[in-house]
């Protein structure tokens, strides 16, 4: 590995911000004074001694390859080139992907416009780097960012953006009769929780804005780096990438009983490639052990920098998505007991964009249009869409799979049984709500949290052995709402991602205050921890 011809200062910094160390753990992993690395920081331009420059060349050369590619980028070098074999022929299919596949092909030219680089810029460097990528590197990775919990990423944020709160907070919860609060990344406020909002037309007031252009400013090095390395990383894991529309968050207003703000129109590339890269940032750092203090995390110190680039939803990208607990009614059973709801929660699947391999709700979706634009605008179009393609199989809507070529993806006509069933035969019988609303901090995206309801016995009796995940999930488990035991439980498991146990958490509240005889829930009291 090439090393650095006379250190100073600045490249000392660059190597420690390539290696996402903070002041304390990069003094340790040189083995220097605190003090060396502090006038580092202070003094550019200083030349380290020549023992200590012996200690910089040995940590650039015992870098891992991204720690390494991070660093050239970032002084301007060439990366080095590790070249592996792919005994599984990944390799093959990656490049195969990279000059077929025309969302991938639609992502390299967003890319080219963000960085500002000509075009073909982005193919040319993703290509340069596949052949120095291995799957396998991929997956260990991704089971170290498994270890990390969601309590653990929540206070990595809450640190992150400590004292900066004011009126809002991030959500959390104490269950029943333990006093252990659950806390998560999820940034709220009182007015924002407990909506009990009808998700029909005179509450459910989201509309589309004008369009207008957006304002980017060129990506930087770092930021571009880490957008190649995305690119890259999908075509060698086999993630399914797929360049579609996204609503982004211009403006909100919640309260009890309705919800109305507008929406603009992104595309999934512009969020992937940016924003989405934040949540490996996090997971990276604190597997490394670094503490993630503001000028550590370089992608998170561009997009989200503190509090007010949050909440700043006109001036940034927001997308974001619903997500609900699904409560469907079933008869008393003489081997179960008395009448009751079905609970469901899902593991996701290794292939999805995030909340990889953790517990959520289902449905759970990206806020997006199917063909009509302005009329997919409603939140419950979304919960319906999820609904056929998440539970009930409807494989034509998803934009994963198929191409859309319906004029309306959602006509009667076209419905599968279950949802005919329950929006035009038996309309009285679902209940959508939208139960709070929160900007995740670990991606800045939105996130209405839902409750579904079915109350009738009739339903689950005819249907229920026709629910089925898609390929999102790898698995399903059902609860019953009288499992007060079970459910108290579940709600401190550390695997659910933030925004999962945030619908969780506020649909049983809400089912707990609807749902009758059927419902045992011990009580769930919120907080907005500041």
């Amino acid at each position: 590995m090439e090393v650095v011809t006379g250190w100073t200062g600045r490249a000392a910094c660059v190597l420690q911000a390539a290696l996402r160390m903070s002041n304390d753990a990069f003094a340790a992993h040189l083995d220097v004074g605190l003090r060396t690395v502090a006038d580092w920081h202070q003094k550019p331009g200083l030349r380290p001694r020549p023992e200590t420059q012996q200690l910089l060349d040995t940590a650039l050369a015992r870098a891992t390859p991204e720690v390494a590619e991070r660093f050239a980028v970032l002084t301007g070098r060439s990366p080095p080139t590790i070249v592996r074999k792919d005994e599984n022929g990944a390799a093959a299919d990656a490049e195969h992907r990279l000059i077929t596949d025309e969302n991938i092909s639609g992502a390299l030219g967003r890319l080219d416009q963000l960085a500002w680089w000509e075009p073909g810029t982005a193919r040319r460097q993703v290509a340069a780097r596949l052949p120095g990528l291995d799957r396998r590197d991929l997956l260990d990775r991704a089971s170290r960012r498994r270890r990390i919990g969601r309590r653990a990423v929540a206070d990595a944020l809450g640190a992150y953006y400590r004292d900066q709160a004011g009126e809002h907070g991030r959500y959390g919860a104490r269950c029943g009769h333990d006093d252990t609060e659950v806390v998560t990344s999820v940034l709220t406020r009182p007015d924002w929780l407990d909506l009990d909002c009808a998700l029909t037309a005179d509450h459910d007031r989201l509309t589309l804005a004008t369009p207008a252009a957006d304002r980017n400013s060129p990506l930087d090095a770092g930021a571009a780096d880490a957008a190649v390395q995305r690119l890259t990383e999908t075509l060698v894991a086999g993630t399914r990438f797929v360049d579609m529309p996204l609503y982004r968050l211009v403006g909100l207003s919640a309260g009890k009983g309705q919800i109305s703000g507008s929406l603009g129109i992104t595309q999934f590339a512009s969020y992937a490639l940016t924003l989405d890269l934040l949540e490996g940032e996090l997971s990276d750092a604190l597997t490394a052990g670094v503490s993630p203090e503001p000028g550590l995390l370089p992608l998170r110190g561009r997009y989200l920098p503190d509090l007010v680039s949050v909440l700043g939803l006109a001036d940034r990208l927001c997308a974001g998505g619903a997500l609900a607990l699904c409560a469907f009614a079933r008869p008393a059973d003489p081997y179960r007991g008395p009448a009751d709801y079905v609970l469901l929660a899902q593991e996701r699947s290794g292939s999805v964009v995030n909340a990889t391999r953790q517990l959520a709700v289902i449905p759970k979706g990206f806020h997006q249009p199917l063909t009509d634009f302005r009329g997919d605008a409603k939140i419950a179009a979304t919960l319906r869409r999820e609904m056929e393609e998440e539970l009930f199989g409807r494989e034509d809507i998803d934009n994963t799979i198929n191409e859309r070529h319906a004029a309306d993806p959602m006509h009667p006509a076209r419905l599968s049984a279950p949802m005919r069933w329950l929006l035009t035969e038996n309309p009285g019988a679902l209940r959508m709500e939208c139960t709070g609303f929160g900007l995740n901090l670990v991606s800045g995206n939105f996130e209405f949290a839902c409750l579904i309801v079915v109350d009738s016995d009739d339903f689950w009796h005819r249907f229920g052995g026709q629910i089925e995940a898609s390929w999102e999930s790898s698995s399903l488990r059902q609860y019953s709402s009288l499992d007060s035991g079970s459910l108290a439980a579940l709600a401190h498991d550390d695997a659910w991602s933030n925004e999962g146990l945030f619908a969780f958490l506020q649909g049983l509240r809400r089912l707990s205050q609807v749902g009758g005889d059927r419902v045992d829930i011990l009580a769930i009291d919120w907080m907005v921890r500041r």
